[in-house]
This record gives C-alpha cells, sequence and structure tokens, in this order.
C-alpha cells in the first residue's frame, strides 16, 4: 500500500456520490462550477500509478489496458534525455461515437486535469491534447483561461486530429505529432518505451484521462464504488440506430445491455434483431443473447465481443444485418492507410464481396466473405483489417438466416423481395 492509500482522500462532493453520473455532469467550460463539483485537483506524482492501479482503472479508447501498467511502463523508460511526453486522445474516427465530443465539450476541464494527473505520474512536461478540429480554438481558450487563472502550470499544445477512422490509433496520433499524415506505425516498441521522436510516450482516450482526474481526487476505493468487483467504474456509451446517435449516457460496467437499450425511447426490446457492440470493429450480437449480456469484457466476451469503446447500435426488425454490415466494410475500405496489401487490397475485395452477399446470397457467397476475412486478418501493418474481419465475421453468423433468404431473392427484415 502506498502512503497516497495510507492517506484518506477527501470525501467527494455530495454530487459525486451517483454511481452513475461521474463524469457527464455538465459542469461544460466553467471552472468554477468544475471547482464547486470536483474540488480541487490533489497535487500528485508517481504514486498515482499505485493508486490507478488498485482502482482498477483500465482504458476507455478501445482496448481496456490497465493505466497504472502502461503509465509505470512510461515512467519507468524515462531518462534525463529522454522525458516522457502525455497525450490526451480525443480524435474519435469512430463514426457511430461521440463519447470524446461529449466529455470535450461537456467535462474538458476534467479531462485536462486528467492530462495533468497523467503527466505528473510520469515526469511528462510535453503535453499535447489530440481533438477533433472544430474544437481546437475552443480547447485552446480554456487550456490559456486554466493557466492564467493559476489553476493548471502545465503547458498543454492543442492538436487538431484527422477525419479518417484510423486517425485515432494511438501511433497515428503520435505520427501527427511528429508532423506526419496521421497513419498507424509498426510498432516494435511500445510508444510509453519509445514514442514521440524517440521519447516514452503515454497516450490516453479522454474517458480514461477524465477517471483518471476522479480517482487522484477522491481514490481507488471510491472508484470501485461503481461497476464489478473485476471491473470498476463507469464507461460512457453512444447510442445509436438507423437514423443516427440517439445519445451519450454513462453507465457503471456490469450494467445489462437490455437496461442501457432501455434508455433508448420508443424501442420495445421485441422490435430489436441484433446489436453491434463496439463499433465498426466491433461484434454483432444475436438477439436472443441480449438478455443475457452486460456491459462488460467478461460477460460479452461469452459471444467474442467486448465494450470497446463503448459504443452500442441497435438494429430493428425492419433494418437489414447484411446490408448494414456491406455498409461499413465499404466504408471502412474507403478509410485505410493505405500502407499495406490487406488494406489496399484486400479490405476492397472484402467489401466487393461483402455487397454480392447482400445481393445474392447463399452459402457460396457466405464462404467467399468468410475466406476473404481469414486472408487479411493479423496480416496488416495495424489492426484495421483484423477489426474489420472480426465485425464481418460476426455478421456471418448472427445473420445466417438472412444469407439463406437472400439467396432465394428475399431478406427478413423487408419481407419481400430485395433485388
Amino acid at each position: 500500500m502506498t502512503s497516497t492509500e495510507r492517506i484518506a482522500p477527501p470525501p467527494p462532493p455530495s454530487i459525486m456520490t451517483s454511481t452513475r453520473h461521474r463524469l457527464l455532469t455538465g459542469a461544460g467550460d466553467d471552472l468554477a462550477r468544475h471547482h464547486e463539483i470536483y474540488g480541487p485537483l490533489p497535487v500528485t506524482d508517481g504514486s498515482l500509478i499505485d493508486v490507478a492501479t488498485a482502482a482498477g482503472l483500465t482504458g476507455r479508447g478501445g482496448a481496456a489496458f490497465p493505466v497504472g501498467r502502461k503509465l509505470a511502463v512510461t515512467r519507468e523508460a524515462a531518462t534525463r534525455r529522454r522525458r516522457p511526453v502525455a497525450v490526451a486522445n480525443g480524435a474519435e474516427g469512430e463514426p457511430l461515437s461521440r463519447k470524446d465530443i461529449a466529455l470535450l465539450t461537456g467535462s474538458p476541464h476534467l479531462v485536462l486535469d486528467g492530462l495533468t494527473a497523467a503527466a505528473r505520474a510520469v515526469g511528462a512536461t510535453t503535453c499535447y491534447l489530440y481533438t477533433p478540429p472544430a474544437l481546437v480554438e475552443r480547447l485552446e481558450a480554456i487550456v490559456g483561461h486554466r493557466v492564467a487563472t493559476g489553476w493548471d502550470k502545465t503547458e498543454v499544445t492543442v492538436v487538431g486530429s484527422g477525419d479518417r477512422f484510423v486517425d485515432g490509433e494511438a501511433s497515428a496520433v503520435v505520427d501527427r505529432l511528429d508532423g506526419g499524415v496521421g497513419i498507424p506505425r509498426d510498432r516494435r516498441q511500445p510508444l510509453a518505451v519509445s514514442g514521440l521522436r524517440g521519447r516514452p510516450t503515454v497516450v490516453q482516450n479522454v474517458e480514461t484521462l477524465a477517471h483518471l482526474a476522479t480517482i487522484a481526487r477522491f481514490g481507488s476505493d471510491w472508484f470501485r464504488s461503481a461497476g464489478t468487483p473485476d471491473e470498476p467504474g463507469t464507461m460512457i456509451v453512444t447510442l445509436s440506430g438507423a437514423t443516427g446517435i440517439h445519445g451519450v449516457v454513462e453507465t457503471p460496467l456490469g450494467t445489462p445491455l437490455a437496461t442501457i437499450l432501455s434508455m433508448v425511447e420508443d424501442l420495445p426490446p421485441d422490435v430489436v434483431s441484433g446489436v453491434l457492440v463496439g463499433g465498426f470493429h466491433g461484434t454483432w450480437v444475436h438477439p436472443g443473447r441480449i438478455g443475457s449480456l452486460a456491459l462488460s469484457q467478461a460477460s460479452l466476451g461469452t459471444v467474442g465481443a467486448a465494450p470497446g469503446a463503448g459504443i452500442i447500435r441497435y438494429l430493428r426488425r425492419n433494418e437489414c444485418g447484411l446490408a448494414v454490415t456491406a455498409g461499413i466494410v465499404d466504408h471502412l475500405a474507403g478509410e485505410s492507410a493505405g500502407q499495406c496489401g490487406p488494406c489496399m487490397f484486400g479490405l476492397p475485395a472484402l467489401a466487393d464481396a461483402t455487397h454480392d452477399l447482400l445481393v445474392i446470397g447463399g452459402p457460396a457467397r457466405a464462404n467467399t466473405v468468410a475466406r476473404l476475412a481469414a486472408t487479411i486478418d493479423q496480416r496488416g501493418a495495424c489492426s484495421h483489417p483484423d477489426g474489420t474481419a472480426r465485425m464481418v465475421r460476426s455478421a456471418l453468423r448472427v445473420f445466417a438466416r438472412d444469407v439463406d433468404a437472400h439467396a432465394r431473392g428475399r431478406c427478413i427484415a423487408r419481407g419481400r423481395g430485395h433485388r
């Protein structure tokens, strides 16, 4: 147990006793309101790494990597000539996600507090906030105000992200900060060891940093008071359907999927014919399994899925799962960095095959899709082909009846011929 843990953290303000609304509290740009809700950010150092580890905080950008471990590796890799770099990643190139934008507009000070805490923990003096271009000017003003008022002495450079799907990948972020166009790098060493200009670099999603800011204030026990024993804390979830994004909600890990879907207005459970969990690189879940699953790695792992970045795209019974899948693959084929064969040639071929499956259907077309997915999996310069292949394979499982129906010229969702 560290000295930080032996000294009891101050009790959280009454508004922070909720097990649901910890990050999305509506403070906005108002620093005074932020202070009223959360109180001051304690002066932290490397001991915060132990607190984050005890809290069980994992990354909220998709990979769910233990935050304490990443911070520890970054700190250990530092030398006098290789001072660490801390990066807040809010790129959000995933079309089905709005959580990062919700945080950067609704709780920007909490994100910046987390960036400051992470920088202090690893000994970084160089910090970046990577954000959609539309928010750069606003966030630069917020950073300037924090320094001018004495709230924060951390110098943060705000950098606009690209708009491609792969631009939020950690090594692509570092590439752009290094003057590149923002393409994923071949990482023989983790960024925490050798990242921006060869310096140890910790890249954390903005939601992860917002959680770290609350842990720095209220401690690991408080953080663990929400969620499950093995997967503590809350997660911000983006809910969407055929008509677009329906909302962004914060909910404890372990919340049943059915409960989360019930937050969508006019969505009776019996009209849902499938759920895509984790976004375009996620996994389709059969409607018959929704009632038995929860928002956690352990629960979703039983069907080969994961919470990812907290994205849930539901499918109504009048939507064709094969059509939605074909549209996603077509989009992903055009979003690659174009630096390897699986992306340049494999993804377009998979998009064509998925379209043929939609139009023609049948086992032969399904086998072609499965073969192409296997061909590109684990062979790319980054994980873009892998995530696409995973999503496609799950579609073949969940929409198997649709494949047969389309071979007969019919569509289960539309109840009639589809050609």
